[in-house]
């Protein structure tokens, strides 16, 4: 039983990393793309607006096939769509080429995204103890090392195939294999309490919305955070700090290390003082961060910014999943899934909010547009509580009864 765990949180481990990579290629390089395909300017955001929207559909479509599909086996066929549609987008040469690729990328995104968290949050329930955080930060290891291969075709000035190329021929057998080892660690028992008609909260199978609001407000609000940084950081410390052109490169990559790194020491300040503490503390953290930026005489104090940033908004997220999973834990799939939409809609929302407040007033104070968001979620700090019927310590009570088997039978 304690080899199909390891076996299924490192293959798991795994597939977040892959996902990681490949997205870092796809938006890194978003200005060669427009460059090879030809993509007006105008037309530039309907092709950005449409991978979340499709996102957010193929996310919706999981929370129905979970139903009858285990998430491993819809992960196991998502992952490769994914990495052969970021070929696709290297590889074509038309417009129409592009936004096929783009749409397939897109669906097959959100399905991958829902049964990822699916799968991390019956892992942690079958551990017993918070690990959530731990497969997010490798999901960062992997944007690290996507923009790092994004950087290193840009600069030798390959053709977006030949970037990509190498990549998907290495990752996707490599997830293929993996995939063997996913466990669903509570697909049997999510099976019993659908057919059994339980409440929510109760072991049940169904999602209360009303309940779930407070964590989609979360989760909405933690992308309108992150959203901010990876489209306005460089524009900003540039263009309102008067920093240089290189220098303005560097606070995303700053964000992505702090998230890293908070993110890999996250678990353990969950395990010791609770979730509830540590999404607060994030929250609180990452207000300074944006009240730092808003602020900075210069470039290096909006850096300082930046990286606080970084540390509070890592643990927002997946702390959000896990919650969802321990508030409804007969349901688990489903409301990961519906939860999982709230993921795109606030990076939807999030880049035209500051770019329209930046352009109507100030960038400064469009900075404290997400501040004030990212404070509500202290608010909503109570919802990670731990279940009446799970350890006080936050937690999570160990189900050995359905570990026992993985997503191969094993």
């Amino acid at each position: 039983m304690t080899d199909v765990l390891r076996r299924g949180r490192a293959s798991l481990a795994f597939s977040f990393f892959a996902q990681g990579v490949a997205f870092a290629l796809l938006v890194t390089r978003i200005p060669a793309i427009q460059g090879r395909y030809g993509v007006s300017d105008a037309l530039l955001p309907v092709f950005l607006a449409a991978v979340p929207i499709l996102a957010g559909i193929g996310s919706t479509t999981t929370e129905q096939l979970v139903k009858r599909v285990r998430p491993s086996r819809l992960l196991r066929w998502s992952q490769p769509v994914v990495l052969l549609s970021l070929l696709g987008v290297g590889a074509g040469g038309r417009v129409v080429e592009l936004g096929v690729a783009l749409a397939a990328f897109g669906l097959a995104v959100g399905m991958l995204d829902a049964s990822m968290n699916m799968l991390g949050v019956s892992l942690q329930r079958a551990y017993g103890r918070s690990i959530m955080l731990g497969f997010h930060a490798v999901y960062s290891l992997g944007g690290i090392v996507g923009a790092s291969l994004a950087w290193a075709g840009a600069h030798w000035h390959l053709a977006l195939w030949v970037s990509y190329l190498p990549v998907v021929a290495v990752l996707l057998p490599a997830v293929l294999v993996g995939s063997r080892w996913y466990a669903d660690a509570d697909a049997d028992s999510a099976a019993a309490s659908d057919e059994t008609g339980g409440e929510a909260g109760e072991g049940g199978g169904t999602v209360v919305f009303r309940l779930l609001l407070p964590l989609c407000l979360v989760m909405t609000f933690a992308y309108i955070g992150d959203s901010t940084v990876s489209n306005w950081s460089a524009k900003y410390l540039q263009d309102t700090l008067g920093s240089s052109e290189q220098l303005a490169t560097v606070p995303y990559n700053v964000y992505m290390v702090t998230t890293l790194l908070g993110r890999a020491i996250g678990d353990t300040g969950v395990r010791r003082f609770g979730a509830v503490a540590v999404v607060r503390l994030g929250a609180l953290v990452a207000a300074l961060g944006f009240a730092v930026v808003a602020g900075a005489p210069g470039p290096w104090v909006g850096m300082l910014g930046f990286t606080l940033l970084g540390l509070g908004l890592c643990v927002l997220v997946p702390q959000t999943f896990a919650a969802a999973g321990r508030l409804f834990p007969g349901a688990s799939d489903k409301a990961v899934a519906r939860l999982n939409i709230f993921n795109y809609v606030g990076f939807l929302v999030g880049s035209p909010l500051v770019g329209a407040l930046g352009d109507a007033w100030s960038y400064r104070g469009a900075m404290l547009v997400p501040m004030v968001l990212v404070l509500v979620t202290s608010v909503c700090a109570g919802s990670f509580a731990p279940r009446p019927d799970r350890y006080g310590d936050g937690h999570e009570r160990p189900r050995t009864a359905d570990v026992g088997r993985g997503s191969n039978g094993l």
